[in-house]
This record gives structure tokens, C-alpha cells and sequence, in this order.
């Protein structure tokens, strides 16, 4: 029988159409006479059956993402995993399917949380996660991010509970521990990169122990400063050892200004002295050797050494005197004369003579 929709009479005559009853369609399908009869569609049960089977078996289809790995369940269990692209597995409630991102690097924030990524960005801070204590027994604010992924899915759904909290709070514990076996100078200044690096190790060997199937990414420090009640402390503390450093450094600059020039001059005195004591050591030996040669001749002809002695004696002391010789026989016929021509040198030492005379002498007041 054909299933159509027919007229309402009752609808104020006015003839629109209204959907059949439900009853009534179910009765036409099953009872094709019409007449109450046992008779239904071709198959009966069996293509309901059918297609509730067909139905229910389609839901096993899935299909896993690009970034994602796909885990199947049995009863509960995890027996294997597929990769990216579609896949089946038998529908509830015989296997399901668990499909983490195991591409993505996930982030967690300790010590602070974000807000509102603005701008301006706004955050929120968590004391009882940043609030630290260093090696020297000093109080430090650490705010930190840690990035990590999925290295094993199976391990990561099935060996931890709580994956993100669990991560949260070995993180923490980690960064504690490498804090604590610092001071506070470093923590401040200089050690953010090796605290980095070391709290990373730690906190990968604390998550291979729980077996969670997790690989750390990195760890970043976003802020490390005192707490606020004794922050103006730790400034000035910071600006003496600035200024410390600055003084050294002057320091070190004069001295490597000063240090060349003295070793340059103490060089120079020292080879002004070796040259010296060489002129010293050359002119004694010669005066030595010399002696030991007059002795000499003097051994072989006395005479004639004294003899030569002496006049080369008189050559060396008359050599700047005026002098005339006169043969004894003869200067009884000669008159004394004032040498008219005076030799250049002794003109020279007349002018001296005469200027340092007139020039005014100038004496200690007593």
C-alpha cells in the first residue's frame, strides 16, 4: 500500500496536508493486507537484525590525525596501536580507541599562570609553587615553564594517573632540588642556564622511573627574584658588587697602562747599566793591558821607558799651554816678549773669563 499523506478534514475544511500517525505507518509496514495479518516485509526480523549488525559494526571505523597516534583498547586493555589514516576495530563494547597527540609539545606553567595573553598579558602568581629555598638558606621567587611530549603513548594513558598533575609536581620537585644546591648569587645572576639544564636532566630521569612515557622538551626560567619584602636588599647588594666589578676592571686597565711602561723603563736602565759596566770592564782591561806593556819595555830598557814616559807625560799636560823654548845658549841675546798673537782657545777662555766677572753673583741671604 502506498504511504502518503492524506487530507484533514478536521482542520476547518480548509484541506492541508498532515504527516500520518506513527502507529498507523508501523501497522502498514508490518501488516501489508491491512487486515491484521501476520505477514511483514521480505525477510522479516532477519534484515532488521541484518542491518542493526551492518550498523553497529560501522561504528568501528575511525580515523586517526596526522599529529596523533591511535591506541586500541579491548576490553580495557591496550593491545595495540595504528598510525595516521583511517582504521576499524571492533565497535563498543569490545574495543575502543584512544587517539593522543603525540606530535604536540605540551606546557605547563609553574609558579604563575596566565591570565590573559593580552596585550597587555596579565598573570597570576602561585606562591606555593615559585617560592624557594637556596643552597645558603635564602628565599628566591622562581617562576618557570616546562615543555614536554609523548614519547609512549601506551605508557603515558596506562602507567600514570593524572598525566598533566603528575608532570606539575615532579617538575616542582626537581627544580626544588637543583635550587637547593645553589646559593643565591648564582640562582640571581650567572647559574639560570646550568639550573636549566640541570633540573631538566633530573626531571627526565624522575619520569623514566614512573615509566609515563614522556620526553622534557625544555625547562625555561621566566623570572628569578628575591621575595618583594626584602627585594630593595638584594638591589643595593646587587649595585655594590656592580660596582665592585666596575673598580676592578679600572683597575685592571691602569695596571695594564702602568705595567709596560715601568717594564719598558726597567729595561732601559738595565741596558743602559750593562752597556756601562761593558764600557767600564773594556776601559780596565785596556788600562791593564797598557800597564802590563810599560812594565814590560820598562823590564827590557828601564831608561828608555822612564825617558818615554815622561815626555809623553809632558806631551799630555802642555798640550792646550802656550809655550816658547829657548835654547839656554842664546837667551841672554833675546828680550823677553809678550806673544802678541794669542793662540784662538786662549782668546776664547779671555771672553769667559770676563763675562763671568761682570755677570752679578747671586748668594744666600744668611
Amino acid at each position: 500500500m502506498p504511504m502518503s499523506w492524506e487530507y484533514n478534514d478536521d482542520d476547518n475544511g480548509k484541506g492541508k496536508k498532515t504527516p500520518p500517525d506513527i502507529e498507523d505507518l508501523v501497522k502498514k509496514v508490518f501488516n501489508r493486507d491491512g487486515k491484521g495479518g501476520s505477514s511483514g516485509p521480505p525477510g522479516g526480523p532477519l534484515l532488521v537484525l541484518a542491518i542493526v549488525l551492518i550498523a553497529w559494526l560501522a561504528t568501528g571505523f575511525y580515523i586517526v590525525g596526522a599529529d596523533e597516534v591511535g591506541v586500541v583498547k579491548r576490553f580495557g586493555k591496550a593491545v595495540y596501536t595504528t598510525s595516521p589514516g583511517p582504521h576499524w576495530h571492533l565497535p563498543k563494547p569490545i574495543e575502543t580507541v584512544l587517539r593522543p597527540k603525540v606530535t604536540q609539545v605540551k606546557r605547563l606553567e609553574i609558579g604563575f599562570r596566565t591570565i590573559s595573553a593580552g596585550p597587555p598579558a596579565r598573570y597570576q602568581m602561585v606562591p606555593r609553587e615559585s617560592l624557594m629555598l637556596t643552597g645558603d638558606e635564602n628565599i628566591v621567587n622562581a617562576q618557570f615553564i616546562i615543555q614536554y611530549r609523548i614519547s609512549d603513548p601506551v605508557a603515558y594513558l596506562f602507567n600514570i594517573n593524572n598525566q598533566t598533575a603528575t608532570v606539575r609536581v615532579a617538575t616542582e620537585a626537581a627544580m626544588r632540588e637543583i635550587i637547593g644546591k645553589n646559593d643565591i648569587d648564582t640562582v640571581l645572576t650567572t647559574g639560570k642556564l646550568s639550573i636549566q639544564n640541570d633540573c631538566e636532566k633530573l626531571l627526565q630521569r624522575i619520569l623514566d622511573s614512573y615509566r609515563a612515557g614522556i620526553q622534557v622538551v625544555a625547562i625555561q626560567l621566566q623570572d628569578v627574584h628575591p621575595p618583594k619584602q626584602v627585594i630593595k636588599s638584594f638591589q643595593d647588594v646587587a649595585s655594590a658588587k656592580e660596582n665592585k666589578i666596575r673598580m676592578i676592571n679600572e683597575a685592571e686597565s691602569y695596571s695594564n697602562e702602568i705595567l709596560p711602561k715601568a717594564r719598558g723603563r726597567a729595561s732601559q736602565m738595565i741596558n743602559q747599566a750593562e752597556a756601562y759596566k761593558a764600557e767600564r770592564i773594556n776601559q780596565a782591561s785596556g788600562e791593564a793591558n797598557r800597564f802590563l806593556a810599560n812594565l814590560k819595555a820598562y823590564r827590557a830598557a828601564p831608561e828608555i821607558t822612564r825617558k818615554r814616559m815622561r815626555l809623553e807625560m809632558m806631551e799630555k799636560v802642555l798640550d792646550d799651554v802656550d809655550k816658547i823654548i829657548i835654547d839656554p845658549g842664546v837667551k841672554r841675546s833675546l828680550l823677553p816678549l809678550l806673544p802678541l798673537e794669542a793662540r784662538p782657545q786662549y782668546l776664547e777662555k779671555t771672553r769667559s773669563a770676563k763675562t763671568d766677572a761682570a755677570a752679578p753673583k747671586v748668594g744666600r741671604v744668611k
